[in-house]
């Protein structure tokens, strides 16, 4: 269903992560077109969307995909939109996420940075994943988790609120979109039996 005909190149992938080539605003209405047109009532589509959102607030880099189609799954939400909804998170909403759930973190009394610096966490993220290759749980305990722990305590009621909101927003649009396009349906379904009968009057 998202598979391009014309492979791009990695480069190209990397621009496009951070400006997309047809624009955030045709970006954004393509998506919602994908999104509208997925199998499902408009409840699990909006289930999954969430849950994709939610977990875009996690510091949980890299496992956003699967986490959110578990969650989905489990709840028996659309698998599809929670991918869709994991795009919330990105290159450009990520420093702000890290920041909001760090801080958030911080006042609710978890997690201590020296010097009072503000964190590295492109920095942090990347010495994680090396401190796991080469098990070095020293780093991670003393180093990493001052950091970690403040963004995952703060992200919980951020990823609660970005829930909620996203559900209600995408149940409510998605809503609309469905009924208005089973009204189209039923209006073109009714023009085309005026004509079969005008059709079968003249034939007559």
């Amino acid at each position: 269903m998202f598979r391009r005909r014309h492979r791009r190149s990695p480069v190209d992938q990397i621009r496009n992560a951070f400006w997309p080539s047809i624009g955030w605003r045709r970006t954004a209405v393509y998506l919602g077109h994908r999104m509208a047109r997925l199998k499902g009532s408009p409840h699990s589509i909006a289930v999954g969307f969430a849950y994709g959102a939610a977990v875009s607030f996690t510091p949980f880099v890299g496992l956003h995909l699967v986490s959110s189609a578990f969650l989905a799954w489990i709840t028996r939400g659309n698998i599809l939109a929670a991918w869709i909804g994991t795009l919330v998170g990105n290159p450009w909403t990520f420093p702000i996420i890290w920041v909001w759930t760090y801080q958030l973190g911080r006042i609710m009394g978890v997690g201590e940075h020296p010097n009072g610096d503000s964190p590295n966490f492109t920095a942090l993220f990347g010495n994680m994943v090396k401190s796991l290759l080469q098990a070095d749980f020293q780093y991670l305990q003393e180093s990493a988790w001052p950091i970690f722990g403040a963004m995952l305590i703060g992200s919980i009621p951020t990823a609660i609120v970005a829930w909620i909101a996203s559900y209600y927003v995408a149940r409510g649009l998605l809503g609309g979109y469905k009924a208005a396009r089973a009204a189209r349906r039923k209006k073109t379904l009714a023009a085309r039996g005026d004509r079969q009968a005008r059709q079968t009057e003249n034939t007559a």
